[in-house]
């Protein structure tokens, strides 16, 4: 059998001896075990066939009880992985051989009730994310060439597919209306309303839910590969993944359990009494170490998660509050990425007014950045809309369809070079910025110019990074122009800004500043994916690309400066309570070793002492869970007030 054949069944081995079910067990066992000898002790005879018999299920506990737990330590040593847990073992162990068999099943409690108490904590600091699972159906509608709609499950959607999504249920899949007129809410992962309209054309992420009409699907992709199936693998990776600060905490553990044991020794051999090197074992047992650190950081986690933030790596978590250099990518991040309409410039024989009332009635059923600012220029001038019979939006193709009658297109200077020189002929010159031009029934209509807009936070947010989080360096780069970088820089108050940056060169840039310094780089588009990878911190911002989000180690869906600095805020307070845990916890257990050393500490009262420090230190942890309120700047106003 090969290392890894081996090393696969050991694993194998160790989940089932570590299942939550059996750790459970084993400790309803040994409740029941220690009320059994309490009870002989009183009711019991004394003595039955040269045994105590209240000692009776005790032994029974230490065989269906202590060889789990025995088994599970020796994979550790097979794995070269010797914890503080190892000094629980040889506690065990020396309590049996001593006939100290109340303090032995106290030591099965501590570890089997840790255990569980762990389990449940995490599930409770996990909650926020396993919502998000509830809120999946479980079967999709599906619609047939007859029009009969049966049910089915998820998983045996296909590409193609016609989906009904009824009133107020969630969408199964992405895809795309065919039938139906209507809205929906995309806020399924940060609460905040944000509903979009529905016609046929329109695009529907899974996850989203239905308004009050039904609307007709054709699904795009398998559900497992659509929007909400990646959060949720996100998700499940987030809980799945171990942060570097557990190792941390083993190594900790690496060197205090040799160093305890030592101390135990010395303890035994110099006062010559077992009981004492017992019992010193029994209080140095750090599993506050060991128990509080995977608490806090899914705390954290979740409070992240109900702010809207997926944290895809937890070593973000750690490694945030160490960052002193920020570097920004420009458009959606430090810019909101929804540009303003600035111009409306007529074709021939064309009314702007006419042209920006059509397209803005096409525009209510795309997600393109420019959509929203076409609505509010139409909304700015009162200007109806008008019932769409169509909308088609297609990569790279622009967005078309039929309003009020007219055949209404919009598209882009570079399409119109290649697919009808005639019009292109009739464009404006190029100027700074965005640009979209509006056919109407086949004719040049407008050119629409935009100009991107600075996220009204954004120079509070950069002015306070220095003052309150402590970075020493911040930085904007763009593959934009110089006068556009420059005018933000100065705007935002950012003095090192470059201009004209290929994704190849933000990578070398971001891998040099992280050399020097720990590095927080926050992007939104594909471009930035490298960067983000490089850096020692990534945060992607927006929900439009996965590839993105899977070079990050945390996400924020709808970008926000103000969830940033809740991120930061959550980090520092993950630091502060997991450094109270653990070193409150261990400064406890040492205290309890020099007391137990002098004999003022029984194996017994010592295991029940390190029982107390377990739960202080499980409750110290559970305090981020249940927090509401992080000491963020909660609003953009806030940020005036730093």
């Amino acid at each position: 059998m090969t290392d890894r054949a081996v090393g696969d069944v050991l694993e194998r081995l160790d989940d089932a001896l570590s299942s939550a079910s059996l750790n459970r067990a084993i400790l309803i066992g040994t409740l029941i075990a220690m009320v059994g000898h309490f009870a002989l002790m009183w009711l019991g005879p004394d003595m039955l066939g040269g045994y105590r018999v209240a000692d009776l299920p005790l032994y029974a506990l230490f065989v269906l009880g202590g060889i789990p737990i025995l088994a599970q330590l020796a994979l550790k040593l097979l794995r070269r992985e010797m914890g503080a847990d190892f000094l629980a073992a040889i506690s065990f162990v020396t309590g049996v051989v001593l006939a100290e068999y109340l303090a032995a099943s106290l030591i099965i409690l501590m570890l089997t009730g840790g255990q569980v108490l762990e389990s449940f904590a995490m599930r409770k600091a996990s909650s926020a994310l396993n919502a998000l699972a509830r809120r999946m159906p479980s079967v999709a509608h599906r619609k047939d060439a007859a029009g009969e709609i049966a049910d089915i499950a998820l998983d045996d959607i296909n590409i193609g597919d016609l989906i009904a999504v009824f009133p107020h249920e969630t969408a199964p899949v992405d895809g795309v209306v065919v039938d139906g007129h209507g809205s929906m809410d995309e806020s399924y992962l940060t609460g905040e309303p944000y509903v979009v309209a529905k016609a046929p054309g329109t695009a529907v992420l899974s996850g989203a839910i239905n308004s009050e009409a039904v609307l007709v699907i054709r699904a795009e992709k398998r559900a497992r590969d659509s929007r909400y199936a990646q959060i949720m693998n996100v998700m499940a990776e987030a809980e799945q993944k171990r942060p570097r600060i557990r190792r941390l905490g083993d190594q900790i553990g690496a060197w205090f359990a040799p160093a305890a044991l030592l101390f135990a020794i010395v303890v035994g051999y110099f006062s010559g009494d077992s009981s004492r090197f017992l019992a010193v074992l029994v209080v140095a047992t750090p599993c506050p170490l060991l128990i509080a650190i995977p608490i806090t950081v899914m705390s954290a986690i979740s409070i992240a998660a109900r702010r809207g933030i997926v944290v895809r790596d937890p070593t973000v978590l750690e490694r945030l509050p160490t960052c002193e250099t920020a570097i920004f990518d420009k458009t959606g991040t430090l810019t909101y990425g929804r540009p303003e309409l600035v111009d409306v410039l007529a074709g021939p024989d064309m009314d702007g007014d006419l042209v920006l009332r059509l397209a803005a009635s096409l525009e209510r059923y795309s997600k393109h950045p420019l959509a929203s600012a076409v609505l509010a220029a139409a909304q700015d001038r009162n200007l109806p809309l008008d019932e769409v019979n169509h909308a088609s939006e297609k990569p790279g193709q622009g967005l078309s369809g039929r309003a009020d009658g007219h055949e209404v297109a919009v598209t882009h200077r570079n399409k119109l070079m290649k697919s009808d020189p005639d019009i292109a002929a009739l464009l404006p010159e190029t100027a700074a910025g965005l640009e979209c031009v509006v056919l109407v029934d086949g004719k040049y209509g407008a050119t629409f110019r935009f100009r991107d807009t600075p996220r009204a936070e954004g120079e509070s947010f950069v002015g306070h990074l220095g003052a309150v989080h402590h970075f020493k360096k911040v930085m904007l780069l763009s593959g934009d122009r110089e006068s556009e970088v420059s005018y933000l820089s100065d705007l935002l108050g950012i003095h090192d800004s470059l201009a004209s940056q290929s994704p190849e060169q933000k990578v070398e840039i971001v891998r040099t500043e992280a050399a020097k310094a720990p590095t927080l780089f926050m992007g939104d588009g594909i471009n930035d994916a490298p960067a983000l990878a490089v850096s020692t911190v990534g945060i992607a911002f927006g929900k439009e690309s996965a590839v993105t989000a899977d070079a990050a180690g945390a996400v924020i869906p709808e970008a926000s400066l103000v969830t940033v600095d809740e991120l930061l805020h959550i980090s520092m307070a993950m630091r502060r309570i997991l450094l109270q845990s653990v070193i409150g916890g261990m400064v406890l257990s040492v205290l309890a070793m020099g007391f137990a050393a002098a004999g003022y500490i029984t194996p017994v009262a010592g295991a029940l002492l390190q029982e107390g420090i377990d739960v202080i230190a499980i409750l110290n942890a559970l305090r981020l869970a249940l927090r509401r309120d992080i000491d963020a700047d909660l609003s953009a106003d806030a940020f005036d007030q730093v």
